[in-house]
């Protein structure tokens, strides 16, 4: 057995990143957005996290709070991000650098405002090899080469000396995989990864990432609006709203037996291959609170259909905390019993 297969095998089966209560609070001329409000979550070695909802319900703040990415003297950050045994939340800028591209690395929705329109793929991504891992410059290319190599990208040899108004829209979202990837990080984060694709190149993308992981077992954080595309990439999901979390389980648990209202919203807004063609859509009423005021109790609570049934003054109120600890949770005041008559009928009128 190799040393990367007994890497794989012999990982411990304990969270590898651990997020515990997570605020993150901008200073803006209005006041304070609240960005993020008590997120908590795991993710193991080899496994894949979608964290799903709305534009502005905090996905990307989250990530870019573990990457150490926000301005400091604009943002305030609580609670804890463990990596292992190192907490990201109080690391200083030189310790985040080491860690940035090196053990962590994102891609970006949009390759072409991440990548520079004045350098070479091969040199961007060769940059990063170099900080990290000391390399000469020819090191550098001939790792840039078998990278865009390992990702896909026909001549390699030939490409690597092209800028990246040169690849179309997949190559270079394949290129900025292979940069994320040049050091073989424990944890990589995606970031919206088949935003503006088309549905081909997107299936690509995704099976190239999940190739990927089962070759080195990265850790994923997979950011998306799109619930069809966690189906078939992750292997948990964690729902966000207004900043919070109100739905975590397996990818199974979250689809099939979705217990939140807003969950339910999402997936109603999906078309359905088994649903009659004259089956209207069903977009989630209202619009997200601003996070400069949250409202008072379950944020979703001005949106939902079923706060009478949960009792309206609870709703409004008292903010409900996700449940249980571990395991299939939500964040509702609604039974257990509820929530399964509600999906029964929702799907009875969906079909």
């Amino acid at each position: 057995m190799s040393n990367l297969e007994q890497q794989v095998t012999t990982s411990p089966p304990g969270p590898f990143l651990s997020v515990r209560d997570l605020s993150v609070e901008f200073s803006t001329e209005d006041g304070i957005v609240h960005a993020v409000d008590g997120l908590s979550f795991d993710l193991r070695k080899g496994t894949t996290l979608g964290i799903v909802g709305e534009s502005g319900s905090g996905k990307s703040v989250t990530n870019l709070a573990i990457l150490g990415l926000h301005d400091p003297d604009h943002t305030k950050i609580g609670g804890e991000i463990w990596l292992e045994d190192r907490e990201l939340t109080g690391a200083d800028r030189a310790t985040m650098e080491r860690l940035r591209g090196n053990r962590i690395s994102m891609i970006f929705q949009d390759p072409l405002t991440a990548l520079s329109p004045f350098h070479t793929i091969g040199r961007q991504i060769g940059e990063v090899y170099r900080k990290h891992r000391g390399a000469s410059k020819k090191e550098a290319r001939e790792r840039a080469i078998e990278m865009l190599s390992r990702v896909g990208i026909p001549q390699p040899a030939t490409r690597v000396d092209h800028y990246p108004h040169e690849f179309s829209g997949g190559m270079r979202q394949r290129a900025m995989i292979a940069m994320a990837l040049v050091c073989d990080p424990d944890l990589v984060i995606a970031d919206e990864p088949t935003t503006a694709l088309d549905v081909t190149v997107q299936a690509q993308i995704l099976d190239l990432l999940k190739e990927l992981q089962q070759q080195t077992g990265t850790a994923v954080i997979l950011i998306t609006h799109d619930l069809g595309v966690v189906a078939n990439t992750a292997d948990d999901i964690l729902v966000m709203y207004a900043g919070r979390a109100v739905e975590r389980g397996t990818v199974r648990e979250v689809l099939t037996e979705p217990r939140h209202p807003y969950t339910w919203g999402l997936l109603s807004s999906m078309p359905r291959l088994t649903s009659s063609v004259d089956a209207p859509l069903k977009p989630v009423r209202g619009t997200p609170p601003s996070l400069l005021s949250p409202p008072p109790g379950c944020p979703f609570h001005p949106r939902c259909d079923y706060p009478e049934l949960a009792g309206p003054e609870l709703c409004r109120t008292q903010r409900p905390e996700i449940s249980p600890a571990t395991g299939h949770g939500d964040a509702c005041y609604l039974s257990l019993r509820q929530k399964t008559e509600i999906r029964t009928a929702q799907i009875e009128d969906h079909a």
